[in-house]
């Protein structure tokens, strides 16, 4: 079974891991070192996002294996972050938890993200969900998708 729900600050913990390894992984796909965006490391700061209900989990079979940071913004959707544990990459789990993330804001009329210009995983992704590239800089591609 398959699931995508509001994450609570019990799962900050596991969720820290799971970013952890997730970030640290696209080394292996570009990425100059190890690393990722602020606070993918901090446990701290997914306790942060879990009390601010904006971190949302993955649960395959009831285990954690990935999660999202979602902020609104009026009637727009940042998707600040998706990640998912790396054994579980390309299964299938990240287009469904953007299916997920756009079903549980109907009423949002955009949902935008940025990914790193050297992620040739995520930024071959994005364009098969039916994100268009809007803007792009030396760091950075910027990605929307306008639901009529």
């Amino acid at each position: 079974m398959i699931e995508f729900v509001k994450a609570g600050t019990s799962d900050a913990l596991v969720i820290n891991g799971i970013s952890k390894r997730s970030f640290d992984s696209d080394v292996e796909i570009g990425a100059p070192c190890k690393g990722g965006p602020p606070g993918y490391m901090s446990v701290q700061f997914h306790t942060k996002m879990a009390r601010s209900n904006h971190l949302y989990k993955l649960l395959v079979d009831g285990l954690i294996v990935g999660a999202a940071i979602l902020f609104m913004d009026g009637d727009r959707l940042n998707i600040g972050r998706i990640f998912i544990s790396p054994e579980y990459h390309r299964k299938g789990y990240g287009a469904y938890m953007m299916q997920e993330i756009e079903g549980m804001f109907a009423d949002v009329k955009e949902f935008y993200l940025d990914t790193p210009v050297w992620n040739t995983r995520t930024n071959s992704f994005y364009p098969k969900q039916g994100y268009t590239e809007y803007k792009r800089d030396s760091a950075f591609v910027y990605y929307t998708k306008v639901l009529t």
